[in-house]
């Protein structure tokens, strides 16, 4: 535990003298704060002055948040019925320019501002048609501060207006515009176009990424029917590329695409899109022969990832829904418990989407919808119309019920299996796993479990430790591929039920991230194929089973180093081919500037000293200038001795750790679905694609 640092209070003590009276001290503080001290940022600075307020950071996913904000105005005129195409193109010259055919922003005067309303929209916050009476019924956008944020935020910015016949232009720099709206020639057609260049005295990188586009775009082309979305790639004159987006089905289409390298239970998608109250749903689900759910809710095209309103009025009506139709046709009979939620959930994949005027969401970062009004009207429109979608598809009804009874057996089994090893009080410290070396501290805020490769680097890792707040569970052997096993088939796993045991949190439906045991879990696995597939084997549990985990941004992997690189105490760690061949470098370059300096005898002498320290697991190579240096090649964690493991691999000051993070789900879905499924096929084709870019393949 640190030790309390008290040395800026008794300084702090020393600066301040004894006031005469309380009096006279609070005087002078109150003559010290006053008006200058009051700072007011006028027009778009408070964005520059606190750019992360408004698109969360200043590193990639901000600069893509930029490009977010203009399409989303095209989103909202293509939801209020006026846009039907979206064109997004990256130039050579680091602009972005995104064009609809939507109304065109307005550019007559305004009363309140006395400047044109396209003036005023790109320069206040809080400026545009998402406020008041008459503008959009429903919108995606930030607040309504889109436009200005990105304005605020570029270097360059030109907006065009196509309307009332003319062609409207504005330039900006930095936020401020540097000439008047005015009517440049006569059009046809109506629109506008935003062009913009990211400011590089805000953002870290101004580079976009081409696939983060393409995936966020697609998305909204599945959310918003009927929309072309085309990207236009012109940043290289020799390769242009172009990418079109249009999809008539919606989110029918987007559950097909979520499911089309998995194995569908029934032929037809359900679909319905109906509103009331104003509200908008959109919902869409298919069942696969997979163990997992995949649900995807939305409010205004904007994912909410967890969930809220809109969710649990989905899920309560499917239960119900599914519930009252296997009773109706006798398929449960009287003495039979009703399903339960995760029984009709289990291989289902949905898409939930609504769209309101006023969304309420909770957290800033808009993770879940808290409009409650939402909820009985999502209950609704799923139970009627998913009802009369059973019945007039009977053969479909049945693969689903038949594969819902199947999830509720399985259940019966997994709790049955569960409720015997998992007794209470094994979650307490009592009956954890032999083989596990736990550490002395019982603060879970403070603690680590490092899960690794066998009896071998374990016993390094219990060595090196620190037993104060380190824990170590060996793993023996590669655990089992939980892709396409359910949890009674893990609990009798003993490598899993010692793991399931050590975390503490219980799993399934009983899981309890506030009884985790440890703040941070690391997988540590040699730097080899086998140690890459305990890996992944490893990332899938905790990816099926244990989700919250990574959300909550526990999960980390290990960085162990390549090589050690030197002699001695001069040995340095490389984690990469390129980083050894640096240090190579950097070292010969100091025994050069040491020889210069002191003459060859030093030189012999280094030579004879590495010679001595020289093992039969290390190279030694002569560089160009004749100078010899060992390098080691750490083939696995057991090869290390217990004070390098610590030093490089499990010491907080210096080792190098990468935490897990989900930032597409649908993705990391299909991914995992590909590396651990059935489909051999899908696999090989995904290893041949990405065959070339593996380097140091270890067999």
């Amino acid at each position: 535990m640190a030790k309390k640092n008290t040395k800026p209070a008794k300084k702090a003590a020393k600066k301040i003298s004894k006031p005469k009276t309380k009096t006279s001290q609070k005087t002078k503080k109150t003559d010290e704060y006053g008006a200058k001290q009051i700072t007011v940022l006028e027009g778009l600075e408070p964005v520059r002055k606190r750019p992360g307020m408004y698109i969360g950071n200043t590193a990639e996913a901000g600069l893509h948040h930029l490009i977010w904000e203009v399409v989303d105005n095209g989103i909202d005129e293509a939801m209020a019925g006026f846009c039907d195409q979206i064109i997004v193109t990256l130039t050579a010259d680091g602009m972005v320019s995104v064009a609809d055919n939507g109304r065109g922003i307005p550019v007559e005067k305004h009363k309140a501002t006395k400047k044109s309303a396209l003036e005023t929209v790109l320069t206040k916050l809080h400026a545009g048609g998402k406020f008041g009476e008459g503008g959009y019924k429903v919108s995606g956008g930030l607040h309504g501060v889109g436009v200005s944020v990105v304005n605020a935020l570029s270097e360059y910015l030109k907006a065009e207006v196509k309307r009332n016949n003319k062609l409207w232009e504005q330039e900006y720099k930095r936020g401020k515009p540097l000439k008047n709206v005015k009517a440049i020639r006569n059009v046809h057609g109506s629109g506008t176009r935003i062009t913009f260049k990211p400011d590089p005295q805000i953002f870290t990188t101004t580079e976009f990424n081409l696939k983060t586009i393409i995936k966020h775009l697609r998305q909204q082309a599945y959310l918003t029917k009927g929309i072309k979305i085309i990207i236009r790639d012109e940043r290289n004159p020799k390769d242009k590329q172009e990418y079109t987006f249009y999809f008539e089905g919606g989110i029918a289409s987007y559950v097909r695409y979520l499911n089309h390298k998995k194995d569908p239970k029934h032929d037809n998608i359900f679909y319905i899109q109906k509103a009331a109250e104003d509200i908008q749903v959109e919902i869409s689900l298919q069942y696969v022969d997979e163990f997992n759910e995949t649900t995807f809710t939305f409010a205004n095209n904007i994912y909410t990832v967890e969930g809220g309103m809109h969710l649990i009025g989905f899920k309560t009506a499917l239960t119900r829904t599914l519930n009252n139709f296997a009773r109706s046709k006798n398929i449960l009979k009287e003495k039979d418990e009703n399903l339960t939620g995760d029984d009709t959930r289990e291989g289902l994949t949905a898409i939930v989407s609504v769209k309101l005027k006023d969304p309420q969401f909770e957290g800033q970062t808009k993770a879940k919808l808290g409009n409650a009004e939402v909820k009985s009207i999502v209950d609704n429109i799923m139970a009627e119309y998913f009802g009369i979608f059973l019945e007039e598809h009977p053969r479909d009804a049945e693969a689903i019920i038949g594969r819902c009874l199947l999830a509720a057996k399985a259940r019966l089994a997994a709790k049955s299996a569960r409720e015997t090893i998992l007794r209470k009080g094994a979650l307490d410290g009592f009956a954890l796993p032999g083989k596990l070396a736990d550490c002395s501290s019982k603060n879970a805020d403070n603690t680590e479990l490092y899960i690794v490769e066998g009896d071998s680097a374990g016993g390094s890792a219990k060595q090196g430790r620190d037993r104060g707040f380190q824990a170590i569970l060996p793993l023996r052997g590669k655990i089992l591929n939980v892709e396409r096993a359910r949890i009674d088939k893990m609990l009798a796993n003993n490598e899993l039920k010692s793991l399931i045991i050590a975390l503490g949190t219980n799993i399934g439906e009983q899981f309890n991230i506030e009884d985790l045991r440890y703040n941070k879990i690391i997988i540590m696995t040699d730097a080899d194929v086998d140690g890459a597939h305990i890996k992944t084997l490893l990332l899938t549990l905790f990816y099926r089973y244990f989700p919250e985990l990574i959300k909550k941004g526990r999960v980390f992997v290990a960085k162990p180093p390549l090589y050690s690189v030197g002699k001695g105490k001069e040995s340095r760690y490389a984690y990469s081919d390129d980083e050894k061949n640096q240090i190579i470098a950097e070292i010969e370059k100091e025994k050069e500037k040491k020889a210069k300096q002191k003459g060859k005898i030093i030189e012999e002498t280094e030579e004879k000293e590495e010679k001595l320290e020289s093992t039969k697991d290390v190279e030694e190579i002569e560089t160009k200038s004749g100078f010899k240096i060992n390098i080691q090649r750490y083939k696995g964690l057991g090869e290390m001795n217990p004070d390098q493991l610590w030093q490089t691999t499990m010491d907080p000051q210096h080792r190098v750790m990468k935490k897990i993070n989900i930032e597409d789900a649908a993705k990391a879905d299909e991914i995992f679905e590909i590396l651990m499924g059935n489909e051999v096929e899908n696999r090989k084709r995904f290893i041949q694609a990405r065959a070339q870019s593996v380097k140091n393949l270890d067999v």
